[in-house]
């Protein structure tokens, strides 16, 4: 018996590390999302060929180590506390299948697609709240630690590295210029790193259009009302460009296209040496490198796949609310025809497939997708992505086309 296992947790107490539970939960995860044809495919050169078809798979994909951590953690939760209401303030990760698994195990949610009809102000001493890999609003934390609740953090070590560099900024009355998604959960939890500094200001940019708008403010001046209506719902209380548009710093929702934050950073940079001099720059701006390098990783990792001539299409894995998986399709878009599936499901027949388009809010159903003949598929999948759906998906390929992936069993499963 270990140390956690014979420590009684204390009311308001909050856990970042393993709850002492990590080996007896592995048969479990291995059984809910690991794949025999993938770890094969990984020990092959990461190619599978089944009759005329051919899968190539990214060196780089699916779960990183903080959603590792994250799952992990949950399952985790759930031996070491059994009889406890455990709870997860929103979904773990983006992936309609984990988030399902957990539900299924008997955890709640508080909000999203999955919540249960509990809040926040109903949880209390002795119940168990998880934080998913996203992080959560300090607010949130805060009330969860008053109320009681034992706090299982499962924050992304990623996402946390992103709040110091943030709340430097603010310490130093820097306003935080994040790329991201204002409406994102990690965006979310990262912006109330700033403004729990009573100087904190931060401004979040969804993309280089947005970017520009602030950096000619910068450099020209403009309407201030104008430019406060352009980022509602994406500026800090009592925002004001005039005042908050002096002094930046740059960070990023790790899941974004890095080199598009790179490009961001450049570009702000280059906005505060217009405006102050090169030699001023400095005093006026920061940056700090704040890319997720398993981000980073399966970025590379497609774009390297990209270059193999025989690829007729790609289909990249992972739950349509996943930021780094749009963003996987959007960089194998630019190659061949590249189909952002949630999994086999998602292969309605050889004629018909559901997929999310490239910076489309909405699935669609497309025909045609899958060429005649012998065909060569890119494969890859979002950080979120448990190595299962992806047998899957390629299991029910090559069942639509007359053939048997094999192996045929995951972890005890039948295929």
């Amino acid at each position: 018996m270990t140390m956690d296992t014979q420590h009684e947790f204390q009311p308001g107490q909050v856990i970042r590390r393993s709850l002492g539970f990590k080996a007896q939960v592995q048969v479990p995860l291995k059984a809910d999302y690991h794949s025999a044809i993938v770890e094969a495919m990984q020990t092959n050169g990461h190619t599978l060929s089944v009759g005329p078809l051919t899968f190539k798979l990214a060196k780089e994909f699916g779960f990183c180590y903080g959603v590792d951590r994250a799952v992990d953690l949950a399952y985790e939760s759930l031996a070491r506390f059994p009889g406890k209401r455990i709870y997860l303030t929103d979904e773990i990760i983006h992936n309609p299948r984990v988030n399902e698994r957990l539900r299924e195990l008997g955890i709640r949610f508080l909000r999203g697609t999955y919540a249960a009809q509990e809040q926040l102000g109903d949880l209390g001493s002795g119940d168990v709240a998880i934080i998913p890999a996203f992080g959560v609003p300090t607010k949130d934390q805060a009330a969860l630690q008053e109320r009681g609740c034992i706090v299982v953090d499962a924050t992304c070590g990623s996402v946390v590295n992103v709040w110091r560099r943030v709340e430097s900024y603010a310490k130093d009355q820097f306003t935080a210029i994040i790329h991201g998604k204002y409406w994102h959960e990690e965006t979310i939890a990262t912006a109330s790193r700033v403004t729990q500094y009573p100087a904190g200001k931060c401004l979040i940019v969804l993309d280089k259009p947005q970017a520009r708008v602030v950096c000619d403010y910068i450099v020209r001046g403009g309407s201030r009302a104008a430019f406060l209506q352009t980022f509602a719902g994406a500026i800090s209380e009592g925002f004001d460009p005039e005042r908050d548009l002096v002094r930046v710093g740059v960070a990023n929702q790790t899941t974004m296209l890095s080199s598009e934050s790179l490009e961001i950073g450049e570009m702000l940079r280059a906005a505060m040496a217009a405006r102050y001099g090169a030699a001023s720059a400095g005093d006026h701006f920061r940056s700090f490198d704040t890319i997720c390098s398993a981000t980073q990783e399966r970025q590379d990792a497609i774009i390297a796949l990209a270059q193999d001539p025989t690829i007729d299409l790609f289909l990249i894995v992972g739950g349509f609310k996943s930021s780094n998986t749009a963003h996987l399709c959007e960089i194998a878009s630019q190659s061949q025809p590249a189909y952002h599936i949630e999994g086999a499901r998602g292969i309605v027949s050889l004629e018909e497939i559901e997929h999310k388009p490239v910076s489309q809010p909405e699935p669609r159903r497309s025909r045609r997708w899958l060429p005649a003949g012998r065909v060569t598929i890119g494969l890859t999948a979002g950080a979120s992505t448990p190595n299962r759906l992806l047998g899957e998906v390629i299991e029910r390929i090559a069942a639509l086309r007359g053939h048997t992936a094999l192996p045929t069993t995951h972890a005890g499963h039948p295929a």
